[in-house]
This record gives structure tokens, sequence and C-alpha cells, in this order.
């Protein structure tokens, strides 16, 4: 076992043991919305926006893209468990930023070991094998970040399985100033009916 296990085993035996009235909370969000945002490990949507346990779905996503994935979630979310609003929070210097789908591609074809990136670009750190099995994905990189969160809105709001009523709010959060930052012509586009 790594230390990492360890680490996280000893966390959840602390966390565990002061569980108490958690065991109660409903399967339902008490506060009835959901957040899409990105994997990024310094982005907390529990303290950037507010939440305790059992207050709102959080579904994550390189990118906090609007994925088939997402969407699934975002439906179950309200259909199943009564979400009535919807956060798609894109950030600033976001991973999904530095690559295009063509580079992924040639990275994985080169070699399935982790890369590192320089001020030349992203570069191989081991030798094969590789798979070509990545020219099948799209991998939903970000050009224009504000784009993307206009994008991801609309996207959600056109889907056949996303009623006309449930409202989809467009931000950005800084991850210089912790502040989350509208995009005003997403949240437009976004409007409920």
């Amino acid at each position: 076992m790594s230390q990492i296990h360890d680490e996280v085993l000893a966390a959840n035996e602390q966390y565990a043991a002061d569980f108490g009235d958690k065991a109660n909370l409903p399967m339902p969000p008490g506060r009835h919305f959901a957040i899409l945002t990105c994997m990024d490990a310094r982005l907390d949507p529990a303290k950037y926006a507010g939440l305790a346990e059992g207050d709102a779905h959080v579904i994550r996503n390189a990118g906090g893209r609007a994925s088939d994935d997402a969407i699934r979630s975002l439906v179950i979310s309200y259909k199943l468990l009564g979400t009535r609003e919807w956060f798609v929070i894109h950030h600033t210097d976001c991973g999904m930023e530095t690559f295009t789908d063509d580079i992924m591609r040639g990275l994985l074809a080169s070699s399935l070991k982790t890369a590192s990136v320089d001020e030349t670009g992203w570069h191989d750190s081991g030798n094969g094998p590789g798979s070509t099995e990545g020219n099948y994905i799209d991998w939903l990189t970000i050009p224009d970040n504000e784009q993307s969160v206009v994008e991801d809105v609309q996207r959600i709001r056109h889907h056949p399985l996303v009623p006309d009523d449930i409202p989809i709010y467009g931000y950005i959060y800084d991850v210089k100033s912790g502040k989350l930052n509208e995009v005003k012509e997403a949240t437009k586009a976004g409007k409920a009916k």
C-alpha cells in the first residue's frame, strides 16, 4: 500500500468517527440544485458555493464540460432527485486550455505514460507502447473559456431530455481570487421559460 492510500484511510477513520446525523441525510439534495464543474483539485465547490453535505449535486469532469455523461447525471438529478436549478462552472487556468484533440491523440499514440509540459508544449516522458484508441474520443478541450461555458449551457438547454423551466447559469471560477464570475451570455442562453 502507498502512503496516499494510508492517509486516505486514516482521514476516513476520523471522518466516520464523527459521522453523527449525516446518516439521516435524505438522498435528494436539500437545496435542490446541481453544479457541473471541473475536476481540478484547486476547486472546492463546497467552499466556493457554500455547500454542506446533502445540499446539492456536484458533477465533475475534466473542464466541467457538458459531455453526454454530465447531461445524463443532470437529467437524473432533476428527474429522480428534484433539482430545479443548475450551474455550469468552468475556471481560469484550466488544463483543458493547454492542449487540443490532436495533441492528446498524438501523446496517447506515442506512449501511455504520463506526459509533461514546458514552454515548448507537451512531451511524452516514456517510450511506448501507445494506443490509437484516443482517436475515437472527443476530448472536449477548451480553446476559449467563456465561449465554452456558453456552448455547454446551450447544449444542456437544447437537450431533448432537459425541461425548459430549469434555469442554467454560466460562471467562471477565478483560481487566483476564489470569485465566481458570471458569463452573462451563458446565463441568458440558460434562462428558464
